[in-house]
């Protein structure tokens, strides 16, 4: 076999929403929006929903940052999956079961659960119009967005921003042509995460997403988090369900503080190189 020269990846997923993992902390990596795109590829480079970048902690009670750019090359501050994928690398290098992860979201507290999945507090659910942000005062828990079929949504930042519509049938949305038109609307000046969200019963949601940056993924964690968040602000369900998404399921739950509690599984795919000619 070829030893190629270049930097060392995994690849991993959470539920199918897949990331390459770079390790930065002791050889830095500058990134452009090209060699970012040229990674995210499927066809030439490797393909990923996110790619993650684990840098130095700039906190004491951290150990890393993590920083996340979505396969068009744009940053994001908070992706559940890719948490709780970075904390599992964390904990099986360190052989603890616990570890604190840096964004700029914030600090998140991830720990080893039974059956081999990782919880992460993804820290409070913020509600207010300026957290989302919102072009305009409006009381998120009924923002003025319709589009066909789709009305009525909820807002929740969970790192970055989502819309919440709640729907009797979450397969027969068109979220591929629906989801981008709403991504853009004037009243999310950075963009915003669609949900489409199915009440299956009282403790169980179907959610499928729309990622600004990214497109349709099989799993959003941040997502299963603002969708839970808003079933409970609606008297949907109570402040704990499972959430369906089209690559597994999610457990989340909306404790008494405001923070959001997520459990899943996480997955490695493979680790390999990429090329210097695709990454400095």
């Amino acid at each position: 076999m070829i030893s190629p020269q270049g930097r060392p990846f995994l690849k991993m997923h959470g539920l199918g929403n897949d990331f390459v993992v770079l390790d930065a902390r002791t050889r830095p990596l500058a990134l452009s929006g090209d060699a970012i795109r040229a990674v995210a590829d499927r066809r030439t480079g490797v393909g990923f929903d996110q790619m993650i970048v684990i840098e130095p902690a700039r906190s004491k009670l951290a150990d890393i940052f993590m920083t996340i750019w979505n396969s068009d090359g744009s940053e994001v501050a908070a992706c559940g999956n890719a948490t709780r994928c970075v904390a599992w690398t964390l904990m099986r290098a360190s052989g603890h079961d616990h570890a604190i992860i840096e964004t700029k979201a914030g600090l998140l507290d991830a720990h080893a659960a039974a059956g081999g999945l990782i919880s992460v507090d993804m820290g409070p659910a913020r509600l207010d119009w300026r957290d989302m942000p919102l072009s305009q005062a409006i009381d998120t828990n009924h923002l003025p967005l319709s589009l066909e079929t789709l009305a009525d949504p909820v807002g929740v930042n969970m790192g970055n921003p989502h819309a919440v519509f709640f729907v009797d049938n979450a397969e027969a949305v068109d979220l591929a042509r629906l989801g981008p038109i709403l991504e853009h609307d004037p009243l999310f000046p950075e963009r915003c995460n669609i949900e489409v969200v199915e009440k299956l019963g009282p403790e169980r949601l179907r959610m499928r997403v729309w990622e600004r940056g990214a497109g349709i993924t099989r799993a959003c964690g941040t997502g299963a988090c603002a969708s839970l968040v808003a079933a409970a602000r609606r008297g949907i369900t109570g402040r704990h369900a499972d959430v369906v998404l089209d690559g597994g399921t999610l457990t989340i739950e909306w404790l008494r503080d405001d923070h959001v509690l997520m459990t899943g599984p996480v997955a490695l795919s493979y680790a390999g190189t990429l090329d210097n000619s695709l990454l400095p």
